[in-house]
């Protein structure tokens, strides 16, 4: 199963939509993903933690590896698709493991990152209003976790783009991007 994890398929070509927690990442990876005919992949870490709080459980670094690989999981089963839309993907794992553990450290997570980032990535900003729904917890560190994500795609060395402004604005944005994009894939 691990090797099965750190395969991508080279057909596929992947558009991750990244950023901080309540900043339209959901909304907008639908709305591509539908517009595109494209494969959607969800968060799987959402998944993971709204079953953890049924069970009453929370969060601990121990769940940075099982929802990195639910993530891949995820990305694997949608891999025939000629275009994935993500909504996250494992460098999210990875900027949210530097934010909620600062000392955990993985060369399991590092080995997947290599393995598994994506064509291109939208990064979204924080203009949108923060809204609670039980599993987001930063509204007060918002401008810092931006930071945070925008410093995970400069460190992996990613393609982006910000996207700024109402959901529209986003997404005429990133169609106008991806049209640009899929001419020379």
């Amino acid at each position: 199963m691990e090797k099965n994890l750190e395969k991508q398929s080279t057909r596929s070509f992947k558009i991750v939509v990244f950023g901080p927690e309540s900043t339209g990442k959901t909304t907008l990876a639908k709305q591509l993903a539908a517009y595109y005919n494209a494969a959607f992949v969800p968060e799987y870490a959402r998944l993971y933690a709204e079953e953890k709080q049924q069970k009453g459980e929370v969060l601990t670094a121990e769940d940075v590896i099982p929802i990195a690989k639910g993530q891949l999981r995820l990305e694997c089963k949608a891999a025939e698709s000629s275009i994935l839309i993500c909504d996250t993907d494992i460098l999210e794992t990875v900027t949210y493991a530097r934010i909620y553990y600062p000392e955990f450290k993985s060369k399991t997570l590092e080995k997947y990152v290599e393995k598994s980032t994506a064509n291109f990535y939208f990064l979204t900003y924080i203009d949108t209003p923060w809204k609670a729904d039980g599993i987001r917890d930063l509204p007060h560190k918002r401008e810092e976790a931006f930071l945070e994500f925008q410093q995970t795609l400069q460190t992996y060395n990613q393609p982006y783009q910000l996207l700024k402004g109402a959901m529209e604005i986003r997404f005429q944005k990133a169609v106008e991007t991806i049209d640009k994009l899929l001419r020379v894939y």
